[in-house]
């Protein structure tokens, strides 16, 4: 019997693990532990084995990390692990271990994805063998890039969301004017994503001359959804905003495959997001928009879609 696959999606509170079976990616069942109660991953991963006790060890393994990975040394961004991954390997006496960005891994379960995982937005036809552009409004704006490689999909990751945020009308700049009085870039993330949401709440109360009133994005979605005009209007921005940025994305990345939108943000919003600006917004670019027309957005609704991106890892 061929032993499984170990997965980890590592975030600054929690640790998810699972063990995948040869050529698995679903079904998957998460086991989680708390990151504070170990002093690192390989110390947190021995003690998940130890739990589920598997037949045979794993020999490969893939995590995910909500920092940058550039070198062999990882520093994760909201919690004090800082760990070598080449240690870790041979702590937990693997023949390989993967450890991505956690988008990365979120990308990479895109082409896994099965019709019950996403919800269509502009249903379309995407052009087989095409580019896949993956953007996620989430605590920040994650975004990534799909491209086939020797019969295999592979994730390249990118600072889109960093890219300045560009205006559509007339409102949308007096917006992101107010914005550069209170931000030195008023990059694509300061508005899309949950801070951005505050943001683009904060700007209209301060254009309204209203007094400050810092709310979670939580409360102001829930707001919108009851009808408070205000965070009404904040809500239809965030998504006439991501339409924008969103085609924008596609056209730079030339995502003949279409776009995927993942994030934390967007599954909970789904009948206001399917009601909004976003696919006009999208589509919306003069002598182009003929090319953007046909393209799918689809919305990942998975619970875990980082799982089914690190099983493709060790179990390919």
């Amino acid at each position: 019997m061929t032993a499984p696959g170990l997965i980890a999606d590592i975030g600054g509170t929690n640790a998810r693990f699972a063990l995948v079976p040869p050529g698995a990616t679903h079904g998957l069942q998460p086991l989680t532990l708390p990151c504070a109660d170990y002093p690192g991953p390989a110390e947190a991963a021995q003690a998940y084995l130890q739990k589920v006790a598997p037949s045979r060890r794993p020999t490969r393994a893939a995590f995910a990390v909500a920092c940058p990975v550039l070198a062999d040394e990882v520093a994760m961004t909201n919690h004090a692990w800082r760990f070598s991954i080449e240690a870790v390997r041979q702590t937990l006496r693997l023949e390989r271990l993967e450890v991505v960005n956690d988008f990365i891994a979120v990308a990479l379960a895109v082409p896994h994805l099965e019709a019950a995982d996403q919800v269509a937005i502009c249903p379309g036809r995407s052009e087989a063998g095409a580019p896949i552009a993956v953007a996620g409004p989430g605590t920040g704006l994650g975004v990534s890039l799909l491209v086939p490689r020797d019969g295999r999909w592979q994730a390249i990751a990118t600072e889109g969301g960093h890219v300045t945020m560009a205006a559509q009308t007339a409102r949308e700049d007096a917006i992101l004017a107010w914005l550069r009085r209170h931000f030195d870039h008023v990059s694509a993330e300061r508005l899309l994503s949950g801070p951005g949401l505050a943001n683009l709440h904060a700007a209209l109360r301060g254009l309204a001359g209203l007094p400050p009133q810092p709310l979670d994005p939580a409360a102001i979605s829930a707001q919108a959804l009851a009808g408070e005009p205000l965070a009404r209007e904040s809500l239809d921005l965030f998504f006439a905003f991501l339409g924008t940025f969103c085609g924008n994305l596609a056209l730079t990345l030339g995502a003949r495959g279409g776009l995927a939108l993942a994030g934390g943000i967007l599954p909970r919003l789904v009948p206001a997001f399917q009601a909004s600006a976003f696919a006009e917004r999208f589509r919306d670019k003069g002598r182009f928009r003929d090319w953007l027309a046909p393209l799918p957005v689809d919305l990942v609704t998975h619970p875990y879609p980082a799982f089914v991106g690190l099983a493709g890892l060790v179990s390919g």
